[in-house]
């Protein structure tokens, strides 16, 4: 027997972490380093398309991926995050009674969710007696413990994105020597919608989604933002009419009539990247307003290859100091992902970093 058991493979220390939301399935595998840190070895973004779910697993298998331990992030769309008041009652009753308080704030019955909690910022005095409810259905969690089953991965946490961003925006903090001080992160998390947290001393405090306007990733945002704020009245000339007495009766108005709607498109896309703004800034004045002994210390922002024109807008149009999000600049196997795939595979990076689970 001891022969036998001197042969057996050592458990696998590697970290596999996941997300999987309409039928686009993303990983990093981590291999743990002789630090004690972890490292990304493989990074990925699949599209199920027309394959059946049977025929899609069977292209996982294939990618080989190692888990010790497998790690899901859930996606903005796949659960619902509520702030409630905290139930005066003791700590092991905090869920059932959660999920009374807020059986008037989901859509689903009661009965067809999962729900954990988690208090809002550290303490009670910091926190203002508040609590997050992550409420996820029964059919998202089934549909992620049966893809581990499947392939025979150990699930060991399932996770959300705004407690992965938090985890990436307090590494930045705690990089930058203010890991107590207030701090905002805002991440594109998809063509239409950014995620803004606002975390302090590695606690997530706030938390909102907001949309983003068709095309906003092409957008020229700080000329935008100028031009918006002139006059209503701006006039956009069109080449006048002169009738031609040679017998021709065709006019070429395809110059002036092309300038005069990219005038107009352009003045629609400066509006919506306004109204975008007006709402980080209605975010970042309650957050004033709300916890004045915690003044935010800057924000940081990651939008692919606009993350440093989206940081120089935002700290031109909120009077903020604000910078990027780079921890992938340290893990070459994002680095080397193509850019609709980074955004997709960053937020994983911060459940990399999670040690506790927030949804089980």
């Amino acid at each position: 027997m001891r022969w036998f058991r001197s042969w057996k493979r050592k458990p696998s220390m590697d970290r596999l972490i996941v997300s999987w939301s309409g039928q686009v399935f993303s990983y990093l595998q981590a291999e743990l380093g002789s630090d004690g840190n972890y490292t990304v070895s493989r990074a990925g973004v699949l599209q199920q398309g027309s394959e059946t779910v049977q025929e899609f697993q069977d292209q996982l298998r294939a990618l080989n991926l190692q888990a010790g331990e497998l790690h899901i992030m859930l996606r903005p769309e796949q659960y619902q995050l509520l702030q409630i008041d905290l139930p005066a009652v003791p700590p092991e009753e905090l869920r059932a009674a959660a999920r009374y308080q807020i059986k008037d704030m989901v859509d689903a019955h009661l009965d067809d969710v999962t729900i954990d909690v988690m208090r809002l910022g550290e303490s009670p005095q910091k926190g203002g007696d508040h609590l997050y409810v992550v409420v996820a259905p029964n059919a998202v969690v089934r549909e992620m413990t049966d893809l581990a089953l499947a392939l025979r991965w150990p699930l060991t946490v399932i996770d959300i994105q705004d407690v992965a961003q938090r985890n990436l925006q307090s590494a930045m903090a705690q990089r930058a020597g203010i890991g107590g001080a207030a701090n905002a992160a805002l991440m594109v998390v998809s063509e239409h919608q950014a995620l803004l947290t606002i975390s302090a001393n590695g606690e997530l405090y706030y938390s909102r989604r907001l949309d983003l306007p068709d095309g906003f990733l092409q957008m020229n945002w700080s000329e935008g933002v100028e031009i918006f704020q002139e006059e209503a009245s701006e006039y956009v000339p069109v080449a006048a009419y002169e009738p031609d007495y040679s017998g021709s009766t065709s006019v070429d108005y395809s110059d002036s009539v092309a300038g005069f709607l990219t005038a107009g498109r352009g003045q629609l896309d400066r509006e919506r990247a306004q109204r975008f703004v007006v709402e980080v800034q209605r975010s970042l004045d309650l957050w004033d307003r709300s916890w004045a002994a915690l003044p935010l210390s800057g924000a940081r922002v990651y939008a692919a290859t606009r993350s440093l024109d989206l940081s120089a807008w935002l700290s031109q149009e909120t009077g903020q100091s604000v910078g990027i999000i780079d921890l992938a600049d340290s893990q070459p196997a994002l680095q080397a992902l193509a850019l609709s795939d980074q955004i997709l595979c960053l937020p994983l990076l911060g459940t990399l970093m999670r040690s506790q689970p927030a949804l089980a």
